[in-house]
């Protein structure tokens, strides 16, 4: 089994920049035909689409926050003007705030790179335990797999017990889903009085929505004897970097096109700079340039012993924004502030943390609340974000005052 998922991750970085520079154009040209939105900004600009074979070019353009495809897609639904409204789709997903968006075919290679580079192949029985139901992450994930070879089991996010269950009948020999999960399905096993290294054959994690922090990193390895692997990506634009076996950064995917830039301008900070990760997918169908990802990062331009050439980001340093993910799911101000419409009169804040490797979210709210106000809350909470909430907690006023941020996230992943 080849280390690498194709020739194009070991070209040369001129011959690389050069075929990027062909696909952005390619990709121009044709959203300026095909997309309304993507027309009116480039006229409002006076720029051409021929003119877009470089990151120099891509700058001028605007940087479009998850907030501003969610404004985008209420005034043109469904999908803000950005897609080829002739083109044959073959799945539509959904992710909170909603944002629609519309994917590319299973031909696809998304997520293929990030498996191949952690070795797994036909070899492998992979327990996929990301969701199947409306987001993107089963079933792209599950794409990747099968388009590697492995055979898979769509386990979803079904319990901790029948994840155990399905580990140990099965003979499954890798995971793919979040650190905290994986956790989870471990400490379930050993109530039931197992000793997971040494009556599973699991042997290969590949993680993704949310951080890998070192010290879990350390456990699964060492305790558990489990090989673990970061992949990064967002629903909107797919797969975007993935950890070889050297596990020193994530390399860039040939796919897509990755800038490190500014907050403030949107303009690229030179490189090793810590910036906005903002990402343009070459895509036939659905023309979003310069997604502004919310993620801290920066680049590492030094090669890889692993032999692939392209950039590698160095993990993630933080957010920029508003919007939050919580057990690998978004939640938005946008979401917050329906819920606020269902709740008048009571002001509310979310605290995320960190405990034992997993979410905690405490919503702390004040206001003059019945005596079902926290079962209610709770429910349409979870209805709107699809998150469930840990802890409620009553505060006085005082404690809570007007302007005070909607969201407070005080987890440290560094």
């Amino acid at each position: 089994m080849s280390r690498y998922f194709d020739e194009q991750e070991t070209v040369g970085r001129g011959k690389r920049e050069k075929g990027q520079g062909e696909a952005l154009r390619l990709m121009a040209e044709r959203g300026y035909r095909k997309s309304p939105f993507f027309r009116k900004t480039l006229d409002g600009l006076s720029l051409e689409p021929a003119q877009f074979v470089s990151v120099k070019e891509l700058e001028k353009l605007p940087v479009i926050t998850r907030e501003a495809l969610i404004d985008l897609q209420k005034v043109e639904p469904p999908f803000g003007g950005l897609a080829d409204p002739e083109a044959q789709i073959d799945r539509i997903f959904v992710s909170p705030g909603p944002v629609y968006e519309p994917h590319l075919s299973e031909s696809d290679p998304l997520w293929a790179r990030s498996y191949t580079a952690a070795g797994l192949g036909p070899h492998d029985i992979v327990l996929n335990a990301f969701s199947y139901h409306l987001v993107a992450a089963g079933l792209t994930f599950h794409g990747g797999l099968r388009r590697i070879g492995a055979m898979v089991v769509p386990s979803g996010t079904s319990g901790a017990q029948i994840q155990v269950q399905l580990i140990r009948d099965l003979r499954v020999t890798a995971y793919t889903g979040t650190p905290s999960f994986l956790m989870a399905i471990i400490r379930k096993a050993e109530e039931e009085g197992y000793a997971f290294r040494n009556d599973f054959s699991l042997r290969k994690a590949c993680f993704a929505a949310e951080p890998l922090e070192a010290s879990l990193r350390e456990r699964f390895e060492n305790e558990y004897g489990i090989d673990t692997y970061q992949m990064y990506g967002a629903t909107e634009v797919g797969d975007v970097a993935y950890e070889c076996s050297e596990k020193r950064g994530w390399h860039l995917c040939e796919e897509v096109l990755v800038e490190i830039v500014d907050p403030a301008t949107g303009r690229n900070v030179p490189i090793g700079a810590l910036g906005h990760v903002v990402v343009t997918r070459f895509n036939p169908l659905f023309f979003l340039f310069r997604f502004g990802t919310g993620d801290l990062s920066r680049l590492i331009e030094e090669p890889c012993s692993c032999g692939r050439t392209s950039y590698r980001l160095d993990g993630i340093f933080g957010r920029i924004g508003d919007a939050v993910k919580v057990r690998g799911l978004f939640v938005a101000p946008s979401q917050l502030k329906e819920l606020q419409k269902k709740h008048p009169g009571i002001r509310f804040q979310l605290l995320i943390a960190r405990t034992a490797h997993e979410d905690h979210l405490t919503v702390r709210f004040a206001g003059e609340a019945g005596s079902d106000f926290e079962e209610k809350f709770c429910s349409d909470f979870r209805e709107i974000c699809t998150v469930r909430i840990d802890h409620m907690e009553r505060i006085s006023p005082d404690d809570l005052k007007e302007g005070d941020p909607l969201i407070s996230d005080r987890r440290n992943w560094r």
